[in-house]
């Protein structure tokens, strides 16, 4: 199933920003915008809690960000070497069984 739309950060603000500059309910700014109003509260709530930072991207530099990618980093190097090492037994037995060794 999939996701549904996609809202820009710009729409999700001046949504919002109406809602409360007007002093909308949840209702009527959902049949303007044709948006669930599950969807309009938690708009609603990270505006408040977040402000004008709100549905931007967690910032890259924060600590638990740089830890996840660190660890994500540290699997794929993982995995490339265990790739690594697999192709290295495949043409040393590739090569012991064709004789060039």
């Amino acid at each position: 199933m999939g996701r549904g739309r996609t809202f820009s950060r710009e729409f999700k603000l001046a949504v919002v920003r109406q809602g409360v500059v007007e002093e909308q309910r949840s209702a009527q700014g959902c049949r303007e915008h044709g948006l669930a109003e599950g969807l309009l509260l938690r708009w609603r709530r990270e505006y408040a809690a977040r402000g004008a930072a709100a549905f931007a991207p967690p910032e890259a530099t924060s600590a638990a960000g740089l830890e996840r990618q660190v660890a994500e980093l540290e699997r794929f190097c993982g995995q490339l070497a265990l790739e690594n090492a697999a192709l290295k037994k495949g043409l040393s037995a590739l090569a012991s069984r064709s004789g060039t060794r």
